[in-house]
């Protein structure tokens, strides 16, 4: 099952179940999805197109509930990390770190870099590989690490 067909049966489910925490998250990241698709020339969205919207929601999620956290909001970090976890679950299977390290690492020699002058040859390469499979500021702390090392 598409995670866009996921989105549709749970979004029924939690109407049904009148979860509104969790009706609430899935009505945003569909309201994304349609605005997406009707930008879009073709109208329907690839699964990668849509998981790509997903990890744009949960980078969202946990901005804010960083912000929360710094500004000692208890009641909206419960509350926000609720939606995360509700968000998270449409996500799609994340890569283990060393999954991630072996990808920046084999890359690294794929293009031949070996200085921080070719971070971004190396980001550029690294990115479409593990794109909606790992976090960005991961990749970026372990590209730099091997450049620098």
């Amino acid at each position: 099952m598409s995670v866009y067909d996921q989105l549709n049966s749970d979004l029924k489910t939690a109407m049904k179940a009148h979860d509104k925490l969790r009706l609430g998250v899935i009505r945003g990241i569909k309201a994304q999805i349609m605005n997406a698709e009707v930008e879009s020339a073709d109208h329907k969205l690839t699964d990668d197109q849509v998981n790509t919207i997903v990890m744009k929601e949960i980078k969202q999620q946990k901005e804010s509930l960083e912000e929360f956290q710094k500004a000692n909001r208890e009641d909206l970090v419960t509350d926000q990390q609720a939606k995360l976890k509700i968000a998270e679950e449409y996500a799609p299977k994340q890569l283990s770190a060393d999954e991630v390290k072996a990808i920046v690492e084999q890359t690294i020699e794929q293009v031949g870099a070996e200085s921080m002058a070719d971070f971004g040859k190396v980001m550029g390469a690294v990115m479409p590989k593990v794109k909606g499979k790992a976090d960005g500021s991961l990749i970026n702390q372990l590209v730099k690490k091997h450049l620098q090392g």
